[in-house]
């Protein structure tokens, strides 16, 4: 069961260690006049621990209260996932991961300086580099080595991967049996051994839709405004609109603060059938005439000039 395997899944992570703060959100807001079926609000609460909220979407209020959520469940980190509500939305469904953790062992803030970088592709550039004598357990593999250094209790851990060459010829290699593979070898390295590790500090925030990358991996119909089948959700025809993700990642000397927030936008169909196909005949043709409950071929023939 899904579901049981999400809270047993959840449970697990949130304890697994006290001194990283993990949180996870889930929320439903969905337009006050849009009937959401009870068992799913039910199961969304019961296995998801999801709040559900509903929400006028044609006033303001409704726009900040959804934010606020955002903002509330990331610290701050991420304060704005919507920056409109479409006419036609019914329902977003949402979801907030946040991580606060500080290194086992912590970089020396006096030793950061100023050190090269070499981007892909691009010139060289010096960033913040720190440095320092860091328990860290590290692997060098075919085309790239990478390490992985602990938080808190070391139950969470920041891998990162150095390829050879550059990234994008390593992303065709590395799938996911590659991925399981690098970190059961980490996992049979016993300790976090001290090693001395220069890496840049850092901190991003972006804004990506997911819908092209989860069609691709199949989930088609889904998008489908004549195809999606959410009735468990509602009654109405409806479908997903777009996914989208929000992410915030800050690393230091001290530790890592990330934070991500998935919103799902449902859709009701509220045009009429879709726009009909534009067929043109306009070269030489076949035609044929035939009862279709028996298939009998009553005619067929060509057209080659019709004039």
């Amino acid at each position: 069961d899904i579901n049981e395997a999400y809270r047993s899944l959840v449970d697990q992570l949130l304890n697994a260690d006290p001194k990283v703060k993990l949180a996870l959100a889930n929320a439903i807001f969905y337009h006050n006049s849009f009937s959401v079926k009870p068992p799913f609000l039910a199961a969304m609460s019961g296995d998801y621990n999801a709040t559900a909220e509903a929400l006028d979407f044609m006033a303001p209020s409704a726009l900040k209260t959804i934010n606020k959520w955002a903002s509330d469940n990331t610290n701050g980190k991420i304060p704005e996932v919507l920056d409109e509500i479409d006419p036609d939305a019914v329902m977003f469904i949402m979801n907030a991961l946040y991580f606060n953790g500080d290194w086992s062992y912590q970089f020396d803030k006096s030793l950061t300086q100023e050190r090269p970088f070499y981007p892909d592709g691009g010139s060289t550039i010096d960033v913040n580099t720190m440095n320092g004598e860091v328990g860290s357990r590290v692997v060098y593999g075919n085309g790239f080595k990478a390490i992985e250094m602990p938080y808190g209790r070391t139950n969470f851990t920041m891998t990162v991967i150095v390829p050879e060459g550059t990234l994008k010829d390593f992303y065709s290699s590395f799938t996911a049996p590659k991925w399981e593979e690098l970190t059961s070898e980490l996992d049979r390295i016993d300790e976090f051994g001290k090693v001395i590790v220069s890496m840049p500090r850092f901190s991003f925030e972006y804004e990506k839709y997911l819908n092209d990358q989860l069609q691709a991996m199949g989930m088609i119909d889904a998008f489908s405004e004549f195809r999606a089948d959410l009735s468990g959700i509602s009654d109405k025809q409806i479908y997903v609109s777009f996914v989208k993700q929000n992410t915030f990642v800050e690393v230091d000397e001290e530790g890592t603060e990330a934070a991500a927030v998935t919103t799902i936008g449902i859709k009701e169909l509220s045009i009429g059938p879709p726009s009909p196909h534009v067929f043109v005949v306009d070269k030489s043709f076949i035609f044929a005439i035939r009862e279709r409950t028996t298939n009998a071929l009553l005619f067929i023939g060509q057209v080659v000039n019709p004039g």
